[in-house]
């Protein structure tokens, strides 16, 4: 058994079998060629498909990604294997690259959510009688709402965002259940939540949460803070994708449901093979629309360039440099219920 065939049959043996991996094994030697000859450097969200890990440089959730995307230096390209809105990050922390989006079909709902002309109307008539205001954006948007911004954030540093701000009155963009995660946590702050959600998040609900739960004895649950506030009463843990990896990395525990996109699962299957990864999971097809066959091509081309126009990449770059200010450079930190081992 190769080393590839080993690794991604812990994500899904029954897709990973040895003739697809055989099938699968030219295509990575053909990226990690195209790597070397443009050089260029493959960063992947953790929702990605199993075998786009196997060529990734840098695998992480949005902090560590956008972190990872500003200090490349000795590359010329960046070819970013996840949605637009991490690509634009990714040209706003580093202009002087280039950066490729393998797919340019890989949108991404919850972005959607939140116009820049919805957002800035909103802004105008919250400051009209909120002179407090302050403006929390999500990664999960656009560039031109990320310029609008006081300060950006990700699910797993937006407590530590709210918190440190002075203002009392947060308007908090896009995700409404990430803003009631934030307001349950910083109960001083008066959060005020736009109407937006991750679709796929949505979708996962408590009843099967539970279920999995009463079948598996000692089962750790832990959910990302996209979900709904039903599911999230269900967790040992509500954490960010790179939390969920850290935590099932440290705890003593043996068996876990990982409540996110289903990538996630792949990945810890992958990352930490002594354990038991469960699944009450969904799929994003905007996630999966990146393949090898695309970065290939994307390499080969260079083909579907991410721009952001100037003034919105300073005002963006502004909010975003403050979150890193917030949060400092490292990951962010476990909750303090995650034991040693």
């Amino acid at each position: 058994m190769t080393d590839v065939l080993e690794r991604l049959s812990r994500a899904d043996p029954w897709y990973y079998t040895p003739e697809r991996v055989k099938e699968i094994e030219p295509l990575l030697e053909k990226v990690r060629r195209l790597k070397r000859e443009k050089r260029a450097v493959l960063l992947a969200h953790n929702y990605q498909r199993a075998e786009i890990f196997e060529v990734a440089d840098e695998t992480g959730d949005s902090l560590g990604l956008a972190m990872k995307a500003a200090d490349v230096k000795d590359a010329e390209v960046i070819v970013f294997c996840g949605v637009h809105f991490m690509a634009e990050t990714a040209k706003i922390v580093n202009p002087s690259k280039m950066v490729l989006l393998p797919d340019p079909s890989a949108g991404c709902s919850l972005a959607d959510s939140a116009t820049a002309p919805d957002v800035q109307e909103r802004i105008e008539e919250l400051r009209k009688t909120e002179p407090d205001l302050a403006v929390v954006t999500y990664v999960n948007t656009t560039a031109e709402v990320k310029a609008l911004s006081d300060v950006c954030c990700t699910s797993g540093n937006a407590v530590s965002v709210v918190r440190s701000l002075p203002n009392k009155t947060i308007l908090f963009i896009p995700d409404r259940n990430l803003a009631r995660h934030v307001a349950n946590n910083v109960p001083d702050k008066n959060i005020i939540a736009w109407d937006g959600s991750c679709y796929v998040h949505e979708q996962i609900t408590p009843e099967a949460v539970q279920q999995m739960r009463e079948g598996i004895p000692g089962l750790k649950v832990l959910a990302h803070p996209e979900c709904r506030d039903d599911v999230l009463a269900l967790a040992d843990a509500i954490v960010s994708t790179s939390g969920m990896i850290d935590y099932a990395r440290r705890s003593d525990a043996q068996e876990f449901l990982a409540v996110t996109e289903c990538g996630l699962s792949d990945l810890l299957s992958i990352e930490v093979p002594d354990k038991q990864f469960y699944r009450v999971c969904k799929i994003c097809p905007y996630m999966k629309t990146i393949t090898l066959e695309n970065v290939i091509e994307s390499l080969e081309k260079l083909q579907f360039e991410i721009t952001v126009p100037e003034e919105i990449a300073h005002r963006a770059d502004r909010a975003l440099r403050r979150m890193f200010e917030v949060t400092g450079r490292d990951t962010t930190p476990l909750p303090p219920n995650v034991p040693n081992e």
